[in-house]
């Protein structure tokens, strides 16, 4: 999908995006489809997922079009226009040949602005040196499985979990901020107080989050598990616990044990649409709402992983930073008021 002519700057409505951001949406960054694990669950951040290309190789993701310094422009201009929370996802970020001359070339973030990395821990100890010396405020590591047996069946690899668990021990001796993300399933509901209790002995915040049913994992619908358990576990630990709806995206259960976080993504407590999400025909396989913009390898800028159709392809943008924001600007609003 090529890019409609943005407006002119006076005419543009900024109101939809600065909103956006005041209410911590994110800005997510892709710089690969590809991983070196498969989690049958992956959506991808809405390109093909790994699971699906090994059962079928002719399903590929899109071709990667952006270099480092295509990302670094694309990051800056909306940055500029006022999206300050920059998450960094893959695939697995860290088999990207991008990742690194891009995190090395972070600008400082500045008071208002935070960089996270997303990755599933596998490749933090070969990359740490370099790592070490980026912006990066924080690293976020998925830990979905507490064995080899569970890590295999999850995502479908013959890495040990030994090597995911070195991985956020590298990161804690790197960063200051590390935090750990589950997804609730049949597969790891044995695991999920041990991933709790080692969350806890080493002070790491945590999200347990529930499965939203999607295309890309919808033939093993029945692996989903609610989060009643955990949170009853964690009632038991604690009397902190808070409901936070504002905001974008889903709704969330705050726990707080021994002063470190532990949030539950509780479906019951619903996701935030807005706008066109209202008559929107996915709406009932809806993911969790608007609450991230993704820039994407092919250089498209898309509010919503189940909707090609809102992608909007900034790559003749990227060199004039004003048209760009402008552009994305533009599609944010139209997003919001129902227009696209």
């Amino acid at each position: 999908m090529q890019p409609q002519p943005p407006l002119a700057a006076d005419k543009v409505d900024w109101t939809a995006l600065h909103n956006f951001a005041a209410l911590r949406g994110q800005l997510r960054v892709s710089f690969t489809p590809r991983c070196n694990i498969a989690c049958w669950f992956c959506h991808n951040e809405g390109d093909v997922p790994p699971p699906l290309t090994r059962q079928d190789r002719s399903q590929q993701p899109r071709p990667a079009q952006l270099n480092a310094d295509a990302y670094l422009a694309l990051m800056q201009a909306l940055m500029d226009a006022g999206l300050k929370r920059v998450y960094f996802t893959g695939g697995e970020p860290l088999t990207s040949p991008i990742a690194r001359p891009v995190l090395e070339g972070l600008p400082e973030p500045g008071p208002d602005a935070s960089y996270t990395l997303i990755t599933n821990g596998t490749r933090l100890r070969t990359h740490r040196l370099w790592l070490a010396r980026t912006h990066l405020d924080k690293v976020k590591v998925s830990l979905h499985y507490f064995s080899d047996e569970s890590l295999r069946a999850i995502a479908g690899t013959r890495i040990g979990i030994g090597t995911v668990l070195d991985g956020i021990e590298t990161a804690r001796e790197i960063f200051e901020r590390v935090e750990l993300n589950t997804l609730l399933q049949r597969e790891n509901a044995h695991e999920v107080r041990q991933i709790l209790d080692y969350a806890l002995e080493r002070r790491l915040p945590v999200q347990f989050i529930e499965l939203v049913g999607t295309d890309f994992n919808e033939s093993r619908a029945a692996s989903a598990v609610p989060a009643d358990a955990i949170i009853a576990h964690l009632r038991t630990l604690t009397d902190d616990e808070r409901i936070e709806v504002t905001g974008v995206g889903q709704g969330r259960r705050v726990f707080r044990v021994d002063g470190v976080e532990i949030d539950v993504i509780h479906r019951d407590l619903g996701r935030h649409h807005v706008g066109q999400c209202g008559t929107c025909p996915v709406r009932a396989k809806c993911v969790e709402g608007f609450w991230a913009l993704r820039i994407d390898h092919g250089g498209g800028v898309q509010p919503c992983l189940l909707r090609d159709d809102l992608r909007l392809d900034v790559r003749d943008l990227i060199a004039e930073p004003a048209r760009l924001a402008q552009a994305v600007a533009g599609r944010v609003a139209a997003f919001t008021e129902g227009t696209l």
